[in-house]
Order: structure tokens, then C-alpha cells, then sequence
């Protein structure tokens, strides 16, 4: 009797799972994924960069080589416009996108790509660049909620398992928020109970928390520097937890640098100027942590002459001032956050797609040690060859390797030291540009985030799941 109430309740609930994606014409299920392997670590992503704020996973056991045909699909689901990268609680994904005149927040179901909720409000938002006009940031799952800042500087908390309202404020009528040259884009960051966003808008408000369950406003960092692209990390600096804000929006002259904020306050420790002189010019790579009391930040657009280009590596002293150690002009970075490992740095370092290159800095000095520009033919069906290469790439170091996403959709393994550069195996899951999402790994699957339509298959923009988990031994 127990054995056939069991198969009965295993065919009903595989019945539901079934209705449900039937229901749901959003989301085409592919194949259930691997068994997460015996011993296999998994690591958090409840926000951009994860749970370390670095372009760093304590993901193990993943997929050891990619073959031409690349990793097994899971699901795929068709998305909007905009880069926000996708975010994870247990077995929840939140996607934060656009529809037509809508912003939307998408909960799905991270193994099966279904719809759990979802929660829309309008926008008007024309990108002044002709780049999408889709959200920038990336939500934050944190406390049982969801927190996003949208492209109008609108910031909404809902609670995670109905999608509920529970408060929201929008930045542009309330705060003065502008623009900016590319809306707005900075994820937020939850520490202390509060959400914590570089909001802009004056000089009376550069920095703004507010209380995770009321919105309340409970403080804001008065500097004249505004809203930049890049995020907000936590970090112990001389024994006190502060915030790093990389801030500069839009302004004439071009002002912004590095914040330390005192996140139980909103006190500024010190703040150190490092912005182009451009004045179509942003700070968008997220701070890098170089080891104790120590932050690299890097922007990509050069000017001659200038002080602020590419890279400064700064310590904070024991009198919480920033000490300026060494600078590298030529290690700028657009929007990829450079990887710290083992004494040295690696990144995409450029400003435009075909003047950018694979670099490796040796941190403790700023010495710039290799740099290589990888470029490969691809074969297309009709018999023809297109020049490849990973451009303006992202880099996530996980399993012991790096993991590459170029700017066209090539994935790859990398070898990456200070004796050079190896590609270890290549694929293409897709030929499609502007693919500037750092493509996170959580629980053994990888999530690819296509924006522009496939040249190769003319597949519209998506988001897709694969099977990363490392093949169980015979």
C-alpha cells in the first residue's frame, strides 16, 4: 500500500510540475540537470558578485571541459531588455529586466526556470547611446526580501515568497535623482539592516540607507561626487566594517572616486579622487580587495595627461586616510570588477571592444606583468569565417580556474598565472554582442544572459540555464 500511495504522489506531483510548464510559455525546459555530485561545494549569490563582492565562487565539482557543443541545456527562458545579472536564495532566482514600457522583477524556480511570481511597474527610459533601456542593476535577495533599483532610480523591496509590495521609493521625485548618462545603475548592498544605495541626485546626497523593513530613510553621506555604475562592497578596514562606494555621475567637470562610509552612520572616513577628466566618462568596475586594508580602483576612460587613468591601489592608514601605493595608467577596466588572486590581478583591460586586452598586474607593485589579446576564426554554416576574440570579457574564478564570458557569447576555461595565459576549451553557446553579464554558478548550474538576438540561430534575447555540474564517475 505505502509503495503504490508513493508512485501515486511521484506521478501527481511530476503531473503538476508538468502542468505548470505547460502553463507557463515563457520558460522551455530542456533537461533536468546532473546529480549535484557527492562532496560538491556551493557558495551564495544573493547578490551581484556574490556573497564575497569579488568576481570570486567557492563552487567545486563543476564541468571540467566545454566541447563545441557546449554544456547541456536545463531551461531557457525569453527575456526583455537590460544587464542585470540574476541573484539566488535556496531554490529561488529573482530576474530583474524590461517588457515593453514596463520594468519587470522575475521570480522563477532556478532548477526548472518556471514562474513563481512576478511584479511589474512602468518606465520611461530611452538610453541616450542607443545601448538597452533595461535595468542595469542587479537585485538583492537578502532577509526574506528582494531589493532592486531600476534604470529610473526607482527602488522597490518585495517580500520573496509572494512578490508583495512591501515599500518603495522613487529616486528621480524624491531625490532629485537625474539620468545620468545611462540611467541608473548601481546595485544596491544589505548591511546592518539597512539597503544601501549610491542614489546621487545633490551634494547633499550621495549615499542614502534605508531600514530593510520600513524604507525608512535612516542616514545619507553628504558629498558633491554622484551616482556611479559600479557597486557598493563591504570590507574591514583597520578593524571597522565600512562600505566602498566607487561613486562620479554625470557632471561638468567630471568628479568621483573611492567612499569609505561608516555603514552604521553614513560618515565618510575619506574620500579619494579618481575620475577621468572626460566629461562622457563613467566609473562603473566595482572596488577590488587586494588583501587586508587594501582596494584597487580602476576605470577605463583615458585622457592625457591625466592623473586618474586606469588603475590606483590604495591602503587605508591606521588615521583612516587613504595612501595612495602605486598606479597603472594602462590597466583600466569598463565594467569588469579585476580578479584578486594569490598576489596578483587579472582583467579585460580597455576601453573600446577592439582595443582590449587579457592583462596580469602583479598587485604588490602595480608592474604590469603579461598582456595578451587571444584571437581565433570562427566556421559558420554557409562556409564562412568571422574573426573571434573575447573582447571586452568577464572573468569569474571558481573550481580552481577562471572562467571566461567574451563579449560576443564565447564561454571558456582559462589557465591564468603569472607565466602567461592558456585556454584550456572553448565553446560558443551563442554569437551575440554586448554580452557584458559576469554569468554567475550556483549549486552546479550556470546561468548565460544573452541580450542581443543570436546571429548564429536569430534566437531572440534569454536567459539560460546549464547543467555545469561535474560528470559523477563511473
Amino acid at each position: 500500500m505505502m509503495k503504490h500511495f508513493t508512485l501515486c504522489w511521484l506521478l501527481t506531483f511530476g503531473c503538476l510540475i508538468l502542468s505548470a510548464r505547460a502553463e507557463d510559455a515563457g520558460v522551455k525546459f530542456h533537461k533536468a540537470p546532473k546529480p549535484y555530485p557527492t562532496g560538491a561545494v556551493t557558495t551564495e549569490w544573493p547578490r551581484f558578485l556574490g556573497n564575497t563582492h569579488q568576481p570570486l565562487t567557492g563552487e567545486t565539482k563543476l564541468l571540467a571541459e566545454l566541447t563545441a557543443e557546449g554544456p547541456a541545456k536545463v531551461w531557457e527562458r525569453k527575456m526583455g531588455a537590460g544587464y542585470a545579472s540574476p541573484v539566488f536564495a535556496g531554490d529561488r532566482l529573482v530576474a530583474f529586466h524590461r517588457l515593453a514600457k514596463e520594468e519587470q522583477i522575475l521570480c522563477l524556480n532556478r532548477e526548472t526556470g518556471e514562474k513563481l511570481w512576478s511584479y511589474e511597474y512602468p518606465v520611461e527610459y530611452q538610453d541616450r547611446y542607443g545601448y538597452a533601456a533595461g535595468p542595469r542593476a542587479s537585485a538583492v535577495i537578502a532577509d526574506g526580501r528582494v531589493f532592486t533599483f531600476g534604470v529610473t532610480s526607482w527602488l522597490h523591496a518585495l517580500d520573496l515568497e509572494t512578490g508583495k509590495v512591501l515599500w518603495k521609493h522613487d529616486g528621480a521625485a524624491e531625490y532629485g535623482v537625474p539620468q545620468y548618462f545611462f540611467g541608473s545603475g548601481s546595485s544596491p548592498l544589505v548591511a546592518g539592516g539597512v539597503v544601501i544605495v549610491n542614489l546621487g541626485g545633490s551634494d547633499d546626497l550621495c549615499v542614502a540607507a534605508f531600514d530593510v523593513k520600513t524604507g525608512e530613510l535612516k542616514w545619507k553621506s553628504k558629498h558633491e561626487w554622484g551616482q556611479s555604475y559600479a557597486s557598493p562592497v563591504p570590507v574591514e578596514l583597520q578593524g571597522k566594517m565600512r562600505v566602498l562606494v566607487f561613486a562620479g555621475g554625470e557632471s561638468k567637470p567630471s568628479t568621483g572616486g573611492l567612499l569609505a562610509v561608516d555603514p552604521l552612520t553614513g560618515n565618510v572616513d575619506d574620500a579619494y579622487f579618481w575620475r577621468a577628466t572626460r566629461y562622457t566618462s563613467v566609473n562603473a568596475a566595482s572596488p577590488c580587495l587586494c588583501g587586508p586594508n587594501r582596494v584597487l580602483v580602476t576605470q577605463a576612460y583615458v585622457d592625457s595627461g591625466s592623473p586618474c587613468n586606469g588603475a590606483v591601489l590604495l591602503e587605508m592608514t591606521p588615521e583612516r586616510k587613504w595612501k595612495q601605493l602605486w598606479t597603472a595608467p594602462e590597466l583600466g577596466c569598463h565594467w569588469m570588477t579585476p580578479v584578486y588572486f594569490e598576489d596578483h590581478l587579472y582583467a579585460f583591460s580597455g576601453e573600446k571592444e577592439y582595443a582590449c586586452e587579457l592583462v596580469c598586474y602583479d598587485a604588490k607593485t602595480g608592474k604590469k606583468i603579461w598582456g595578451e589579446t587571444p584571437a581565433w576564426e570562427m566556421p559558420l554554416a554557409d562556409g564562412r569565417k568571422i574573426s573571434m576574440g573575447f573582447k571586452r570579457g568577464s572573468l569569474l574564478h571558481c573550481d580552481g580556474k577562471f572562467l571566461c564570458l567574451g563579449e560576443w557569447g564565447t564561454l571558456a576555461w582559462l589557465d591564468l598565472s603569472p607565466k602567461g595565459m592558456k585556454v584550456l576549451s572553448r565553446t560558443q553557446p551563442f554569437l551575440a554582442q554586448q554580452s557584458w553579464t559576469l554569468p554567475p554558478v550556483h549549486q552546479g548550474l550556470l546561468y548565460l544572459s544573452q541580450h542581443e538576438k543570436d546571429e548564429l540561430t536569430g534566437a531572440d534575447p534569454r536567459l539560460i540555464c546549464y547543467d555545469f555540474r561535474a560528470m559523477a564517475p563511473p
